[in-house]
């Protein structure tokens, strides 16, 4: 990761993502758009799938987007964005691009990616389309009423998953969607979390820079005030203490070589991390779990940070 921007000072000024959207109070995929569209300036075009973003900030006939837009359906987001990364190769060797180095980047939620769009994300990457990929993961559809996805984490609450006696939420693990990135091998994916802004532009601009040689990714933290069940003022707060409990990693995969993060490159010593329950016990949707269920899913994140030490070769 290229450090940009090194203070809170160096950050862009010019908003490229208008007030007045019909986003929740304390929405992390709002924050998550205002800063991605600061930091990919104005010269991008944006391939954003059907969801809570999309459906919230485009009510026809009303935008909240300055840039050159296209809402595609939930499965084809990353084949949309290959054609249009296409079509301006093809005007360029034409001599017919006027407008430099225009980025091509996609916006799609969980849903649209660990799912009904993993297809196309696919083949998006196994062709090296030079476009930048960005999932906000709130962890559930909740678009459409807070239905479980390949997001969801094992144990929460949501509509499709709901807590009763025998079965307490989801009975499965969230989906490993970077690793399924890396194992093709693109040049660059990286995870960040909307509580750490420094962290996600400078990842945001260095994704941007390696779409010259192919493909990148961006996993952003996104928590969601109705589907996860906590106060509205408490989403930067969530989204911290995933980072800083180890729930939620902050690395990057930078031509087939891990690089962990601060804070998380010290999150190997688990002593160093906060204890899980600190970022549980905000959320509505893990209220009913025992001490033995939160238990099992700490031996799970231990047995995913040992994974990550073995990729970044600890």
């Amino acid at each position: 990761m290229k450090l940009y921007y090194r203070t809170l000072k160096d950050l862009p000024r010019e908003e490229l993502f208008a007030p007045g959207h019909r986003m929740c109070a304390g929405c992390g995929a709002a924050i998550a758009m205002r800063w991605i569209t600061k930091t990919i300036g104005p010269n991008a075009i944006i391939s954003n799938a059907t969801g809570c973003v999309e459906v919230t900030t485009t009510p026809y006939p009303e935008t909240a987007w300055m840039h050159p837009y296209i809402h595609v359906a939930f499965e084809n987001s990353a084949a949309v964005a290959s054609g249009i990364e296409a079509a301006i190769k093809a005007l360029k060797r034409k001599g017919l691009w006027d407008s430099g180095d225009t980025k091509v980047v996609v916006i799609a939620g969980d849903g649209g990616t660990y799912d009904i769009g993993l297809q196309s994300l696919s083949g998006m990457l196994e062709r090296r389309h030079g476009v930048l990929y960005i999932l906000y993961d709130n962890e559930a559809y909740m678009n459409t009423g807070i239905q479980r996805s390949g997001s969801t984490p094992k144990y929460a609450w949501t509509t499709t998953t709901p807590v009763g006696t025998a079965v307490k939420g989801k009975i499965q693990w969230k989906k490993d969607i970077m690793g399924i990135v890396m194992a093709h091998r693109i040049p660059y994916a990286a995870t960040a979390s909307i509580s750490h802004i420094l962290d996600m532009v400078n990842k945001i601009k260095t994704a941007l820079d390696y779409t010259a040689e192919g493909p990148a990714f961006l996993h952003i933290f996104a928590p969601c005030v109705p589907g996860w069940r906590y106060p509205e003022n408490k989403t930067v707060e969530v989204a911290r203490l995933a980072v800083e409990t180890g729930y939620f990693p902050l690395y990057e995969w930078d031509h087939g070589k891990l690089r962990l993060n601060p804070p998380s490159n010290a999150h190997l010593d688990k002593s160093k991390r906060k204890p899980l329950k600190d970022f549980l016990k905000l959320q509505g949707r893990f209220a009913h779990l025992t001490e033995e269920e939160i238990a099992e899913i700490e031996r799970e994140l231990d047995a995913y940070w040992e994974y990550l030490a073995k990729l970044a070769q600890l």
